[in-house]
């Protein structure tokens, strides 16, 4: 493919991934795919003189018990959550092999943590959907068909942050452009919201007034996730601006938009 198309920029977006259950399911594939493909793909770009390589790796990187907000200087004081570890430490290493590079091949390699992401497009297959686009499919489903409860894993005690995907294509963009440094950089909105938060505010913007079922038996996942995101807007002017509400409704009406004939 270098050879074919002798890119100047790449922008390592591919992964295989999914939610907590995906992750529990598949820790060996997660872990052997996303390590292979990383580091098979930065290799051949310093092989074949690519300019700049941008990493996107993943908050699940973090230690399980990271202060909040997580500051990217966290990065390696703990094991992360043990669900995600598998796939968080294979990404992480892409962070060890870019900075590697830079130090003796002066290669141009730049490495990003993008907290949850969502909005359209998203993937909504149960055996692999995070969170969110779940979330929607149930309570948009549960209307329409007229089913009067919804389950949800684990407690709703956990937090997560979100950037939805728009801004995230932004922030890569921007630290494409004007980012050059080794440090990693946290790509997130710096808004911090509770599951059980979460299902309220999903139910209401999608109509579903049923009642929620917290199967506990499941696992939360990591307890929290907030990041600081200081550093992009410091180091090339990133901030997100959808307001997490605003993006939700997209979601729920793009997934409207797909269940019409």
């Amino acid at each position: 493919m270098y050879e074919d198309f002798r890119p100047q920029v790449v922008i390592h977006l591919a992964a295989v991934v999914g939610g907590i259950g995906a992750n529990r399911d598949n820790p060996g594939r997660f872990f052997y795919d996303n390590l292979k493909m990383g580091v098979e793909l930065m290799e051949q770009a310093r092989r074949t003189g690519v300019e700049k390589f941008v990493a996107i790796g993943t908050v699940c990187a973090y230690p399980k018990f990271t202060p909040v907000p997580f500051k990217e200087e966290n990065l390696w004081d703990g094991y992360p959550e043990e669900t995600n570890a598998p796939y968080g430490l294979a990404k992480k290493m892409l962070l060890v092999q870019a900075q590697a590079y830079r130090q003796q091949y002066g290669f141009n390699a730049i490495y990003l943590l993008p907290v949850n992401l969502y909005g359209p497009g998203d993937s909504l297959d149960p055996a692999n959907s995070h969170v969110i686009p779940a979330l929607i499919k149930k309570c948009v489903d549960a209307v329409e068909s007229g089913t009067k409860e919804i389950e949800v894993w684990g407690t709703g005690a956990a937090s997560r942050e979100f950037l939805y995907v728009a801004d995230c294509a932004q922030g890569i963009v921007l630290a494409t452009e004007r980012y050059d440094k080794p440090e990693p950089v946290n790509l997130g909105s710096g808004h911090e919201i509770s599951i059980r938060d979460l299902v309220a505010l999903t139910s209401e913007l999608a109509g579903f007034s049923g009642k929620i079922v917290w199967n506990t038996s499941k696992p939360d996942g990591q307890p929290r996730r907030c990041l600081d995101v200081s550093r992009a807007e410091r180091e090339f002017g990133f901030r997100a601006t959808t307001d997490f509400g605003e993006g939700l409704r997209q979601t729920i009406e793009w997934y409207r938009g797909i269940k019409k004939p």
